[in-house]
């Protein structure tokens, strides 16, 4: 996996170059060698920062460490983002597998037609006299479901998706999985906007306002 390192006001050292290109290997091996991963370390007063992207063919991974080390932050960054990958590895598995159980499951279930009987036939004797036939012919009665009722979209008005406090990008995706939301607008604490929702496909997003 190619990686890319950015330093903002720290120092990128051998072991934390080779602690980060071991810890995408292993997320490598989930999201698959052409991933392109980006990680930035910087510092906010006392505290050591470590943010990640892992951008693969179907799935972004956004994820943030924070410690009293850069390496303690790249391990709890790592961490979280193998739990992402790990996840979205397992809704595949089971979106899947879904179809064929939605099949068997849902298989309408067999009814017999409604039949209605018809008036005997006549038929002729030799004596010129019409007797009744005693066979009875059954014709199926189909009746069709009545049409669906349509359902007009409606906007509600919802404020809950802003947050008030400033927040980290990891603070930003707990809090989301955490309130079990879609969507949520917040600001770091530098004061950039950022935009986090989740797609139908079950990846986190994140838009930058410029």
């Amino acid at each position: 996996m190619e990686v890319e390192f950015t330093a903002r006001q720290v120092r990128i050292s051998k072991a934390l170059r080779e602690q980060a290109e071991e810890g995408m290997e292993r997320i490598a091996r989930i999201m698959g060698k052409t991933a392109h991963a980006s990680i930035m370390f910087r510092a906010q007063r006392h505290i050591q920062i470590a943010e990640l992207t892992v951008k693969g063919r179907q799935q972004t991974i956004v994820a943030a460490g924070k410690a009293d080390s850069l390496e303690g932050a790249l391990r709890e960054a790592i961490d979280h983002a193998l739990h992402q990958a790990q996840r979205y590895r397992d809704r595949r598995v089971e979106r899947k597998r879904l179809p064929m159980e939605e099949k068997v499951m849902t298989a309408p279930p067999v009814t017999r037609a409604k039949t209605r009987a018809v008036e005997p036939a006549q038929k002729a004797t030799g004596n010129g006299k019409l007797a009744q036939k005693g066979a009875r012919a059954a014709i199926a009665v189909h009746s069709f479901p009545a049409s669906a009722a349509v359902v007009e979209p409606h906007i509600v008005n919802n404020g809950e998706a802003i947050a008030l406090r400033p927040m980290t990008i990891e603070e930003a995706v707990k809090d989301t999985e955490f309130r079990d939301r879609d969507l949520l607008i917040f600001h770091n604490p530098s004061g950039d906007l950022y935009v986090l929702h989740r797609r139908r496909d079950g990846q986190m997003e994140l838009v930058e306002i410029p």
